[in-house]
């Protein structure tokens, strides 16, 4: 059984106090190191601020963040001395292939039932590595880039995202074997996006949306295809997606505060569980990130955490809502009390039908031109992430800007965002008597 470990020497720092990232490999008590190198073939290297040992992971720093942590004689110098956005995901890119890269090592050792050390492993990686051009020709099967993209992130992105991916590659398969050819990257144009969505539009076991989604995800595999050097037929851009819009499911502010007043002192389950889920409602925080929340993160009246999706630093203002929620578990070593995913959302549908939120929704979808529609009570519709959806929807019903809400949220795209906008009606009241006042009563003549 082997280790892998990547590690920070803090011990080499150069001038501008970036640090070396060295490999630490290990098999049957043998140890060897190695130093990942840059497209440039120069050693990877990064300030301590840049660096998350705890998750094997460069981590990004707002500039503003790194002049507080950061001695002011190298404030003049931010550019040399902390890495970007793009730099990071560069860096975690490198490192995921080098992963993957001795992962695949070792399994041609083990399918040739050659025993291996240590030094063979890393001297086996440096010769791969040396052995190829600068401009090495990638493989052109687009099966192949779906699964060079899901190596290449799988240490900077969640797991849910990239199976998006790994269903494109499923649906891709059953493709090939229908039209008995291999899709090759550079053949993929308008044309194929055409006969690969009435391949699966004739399925007939995909909704629109999923369809959508399955092309969407295409689109992005095109692009970084090209950004690696592959040669890719630009006439796929002229393909549009269309997406159908899809109902928002969130709790109204008569439904939210029932579920903050109800009387749960009978059922410590459900009270907890009410309370992670009303701090959804009210922060706008995904369970990921509550899963993550830990005291020190809490500050004053604020919360300030790394969300684990974007990667980037969010802060969150407390309100009365948060702050009473927090408060009822203070003694606790968590600041929420947190359960499975799962099992939060099973609790949260019981938690919703013994509130009374049993409101009928109809639910539309299309495959191909059929229209399908379902009826459920609300409270089967309502998850963990409907917290999110209702503190974006109460937030604007309240009065507060798109863009104050998505600063909070932590949304940077509005185009998705805009479908909290477009929900209700109750809004254009709301910014109306915000703007201009009240209506007067009128008087009888």
């Amino acid at each position: 059984m082997s280790t892998l470990r990547y590690n920070l020497r803090e011990d080499k720092p150069d001038k501008s106090t970036k640090c070396p990232i060295e490999l630490i490999y290990q098999v049957s008590g043998q140890r060897k190191y190695y130093q990942p190198e840059n497209n440039k073939g120069k050693p990877i290297k990064l300030n301590p601020i840049n660096w998350d040992a705890e998750k094997q992971l460069a981590v990004y720093v707002t500039p503003a963040k790194a002049k507080k942590i950061l001695p002011g004689n190298l404030h003049k110098d931010l550019d040399n001395v902390i890495l970007f956005d793009t730099e990071i995901e560069t860096v975690n890119d490198t490192l995921s292939k080098v992963r993957t890269d001795i992962k695949a090592i070792e399994d041609r050792f083990a399918l040739d039932k050659i025993p291996y050390s240590a030094s063979m492993i890393i001297d086996a990686l440096k010769g791969s590595l040396t052995s190829k051009t600068k401009k090495e020709e990638p493989k052109d099967f687009l099966v192949d880039l779906i699964d060079q993209y899901v190596a290449d992130h799988a240490l900077n992105r969640e797991a849910g995202y990239l199976t998006v991916f790994k269903s494109v590659k499923t649906h891709l398969l059953a493709y090939q074997v229908a039209v008995k050819e291999t899709v090759r990257i550079e053949t993929i144009d308008y044309n194929f996006f055409q006969r690969f969505q009435t391949f699966l539009i004739n399925d007939g076991k995909l909704k629109n949306n999923t369809i959508a989604k399955a092309l969407s995800t295409l689109k992005t595999l095109l692009a970084y295809a090209g950004k690696t050097g592959i040669k890719v037929n630009d006439n796929y851009r002229g393909f549009s997606i269309k997406r159908e819009k899809l109902e928002v499911i969130a709790l109204n502010e008569t439904e939210f505060a029932t579920l903050l007043n109800m009387d749960l002192s009978n059922n410590k389950r459900l009270a907890q569980v009410r309370d992670v889920f009303c701090f959804s409602c009210a922060s706008g925080l995904r369970i990921s990130d509550m899963q993550q929340l830990k005291r020190e993160h809490i500050k004053r009246d604020e919360i300030n955490i790394t969300v684990k999706k974007t990667k980037t630093e969010l802060t969150i203002p407390l309100n009365g809502i948060t702050s009473n929620i927090l408060d009822r578990y203070k003694e606790q070593h968590k600041p929420l009390p947190l359960i499975s995913s799962q099992k939060l959302n099973t609790y949260i549908k019981e938690l919703c039908k013994e509130a009374g939120i049993v409101e009928p929704i109809e639910i539309v979808r299309f495959r191909g031109s059929k229209r399908e529609t379902e009826t459920f009570p609300k409270y089967e519709l309502i998850h963990l992430h409907t917290g999110r959806k209702t503190f974006c929807t109460l937030s604007l019903e309240k009065g507060m800007s798109a863009e104050q809400v998505m600063s909070i949220s932590g949304h940077t795209d509005y185009k998705s965002f805009k479908r909290y906008v477009d929900v209700t009606e109750k809004l254009k009241k709301v910014v109306m008597v915000k703007a201009w006042g009240d209506v007067p009563v009128l008087k009888a003549i």
